[in-house]
């Protein structure tokens, strides 16, 4: 029996499209969610381990590693993929903004990554941790700066951990920019969108879901990040 993946916030995208990746290999897969949609319930009859965390609180993210660590004494990997994309401009209390974003993008993967250490390592198995960060941790954002700052920090923590955890566990990014439309988006946006690479290309969650099993794959990789943004950096 394989040891379980754990992914957060994989109720849609591409957490979604990671968990059915695993699952489709019999890998066993406990993910949390924030929100309830149909395809948590898909997710569970295939055989998922389901946990609703908002991680809003101290107390919600207590309860979400005591549920994670009572479900296996054993994981192969952790991919953390909760996140919120938030605009500045929507939010009048920039205090509470920035908590907010700091909190879901790098205090709870700080927070579980800490928990899981030993859950990660008391096995012969080389583990993965994976954070999703975004092309913008390297770029800034003048509307997202709160998101763009708190996806840095989660960058910062890859390089940290893969010094803690070195040899058993590797520590790795995905750093997405535009992977998937959203439903909704127009015709002129999207057009638009596909021009800000040199591909001039959205591949779709696929994209990474491959660099997830490249990474979980490799042997001597750790400390980095695959930026899959389709030369968007040289534009």
């Amino acid at each position: 029996m394989s040891l379980p993946v754990l992914i957060t916030g994989a109720s849609q995208r591409l957490g979604l499209a990671m968990a059915e990746s695993l699952l489709d290999q019999k890998i066993p897969v406990v993910i949390t969610y924030r929100t309830y949609k149909p395809s948590v319930a898909s997710l569970k009859e295939r055989g998922a381990t389901v946990i609703q965390a908002d991680f809003s609180t101290e107390q919600a993210i207590d309860r979400a590693i005591a549920e994670i660590k009572a479900i296996n004494k054993s994981y192969r990997a952790v991919i953390h993929n909760a996140s919120d994309w938030a605009i500045d401009d929507k939010y009048e209390n920039k205090d509470q903004l920035m908590t907010y974003m700091m909190r879901i993008h790098a205090l709870v993967p700080y927070r579980i990554n800490l928990a899981l250490e030993t859950h990660l390592t008391n096995h012969n198995l080389v583990a993965d941790i994976i954070h999703m960060t975004d092309y913008v941790q390297e770029t800034g954002s003048e509307k997202h700066m709160a998101y763009a700052a708190s996806k840095a920090a989660l960058h910062n923590l890859t390089l940290s951990f893969a010094k803690r955890l070195a040899p058993k566990v590797k520590v790795n990014s995905i750093a997405p920019a535009l992977l998937m439309f959203n439903d909704g988006d127009s015709d002129h946006y999207k057009e638009k969108a596909r021009t800000k690479s040199l591909l001039e290309v959205v591949p779709g969650a696929q994209e990474a879901v491959k660099a997830m099993h490249y990474l979980m794959q490799s042997e001597y990789i750790t400390g980095q990040t695959l930026h899959l943004d389709g030369g968007r950096h040289l534009k």
